[in-house]
């Protein structure tokens, strides 16, 4: 057995490939003229052009959904539910241009009461609905005072009210009842 050494591999010609691949088709632009002359199927409207990645659709989704629970949070879901505060109204009226709504005022008990701090501040409200705002406004007609049921909110929508505290209910209280008894104010 003889060894050729004077023979190089790469100067063998290559056999042929015998794999039954389909030669590619070149693509056309525009600006060719075969582009127009080729025949197209009718499955070739369908085909996306500029194919979009997955990642950027999934990228997207998470996007969208972490939007709407932002604003659900922000808007829409309460922070504080089934609060209550004791007072008397000073006043509540109907405001608003396109959404009605009833805004009022409570000026809280324990304020009126505590004769060692500086007043600091009143209750401003939103009511949710007219039977609410029509019990206030008894309250404050009778000069009773009144327990608010309220919750709160990040933020203001135009329709719920121009505050972001919005009393869900109000009834009207014994005024003996409200503070302990050493607070209570004495009858003369």
């Amino acid at each position: 057995m003889a060894i050729e050494e004077d023979k190089d591999v790469f100067d063998n010609e290559q056999p042929a490939d015998t794999s039954s691949h389909e030669e590619k088709k070149p693509r056309y632009t525009p600006e060719d003229p075969e582009y127009w002359e080729r025949e197209e199927s009718e499955w070739a409207h369908l085909h996306r052009h500029s194919p979009i990645p997955f990642w950027v659709w999934i990228l997207g989704g998470v996007i969208v959904v972490g939007l709407v629970i932002g604003c659900w949070i922000r808007f829409f879901s309460p922070y504080v539910e089934d609060a209550t505060q004791f007072g008397y109204v000073e006043g509540i009226e109907k405001r608003g241009m396109i959404f009605k709504t009833y805004e009022g005022t409570l000026i809280p008990y324990k304020e009126l009461m505590d004769t060692t701090r500086v007043y600091s501040r009143d209750f401003v409200f939103s009511v949710a609905d007219s039977e609410t705002a029509a019990n206030l406004k008894q309250a404050l007609l009778d000069v009773k005072p009144i327990r608010v049921t309220y919750k709160k909110y990040y933020a203001t929508v135009p329709w719920r009210g121009a505050s972001k505290i919005v009393v869900t209910a109000a009834d009207t209280v014994n005024p003996d009842h409200i503070l302990p008894p050493e607070f209570a104010p004495r009858p003369r």
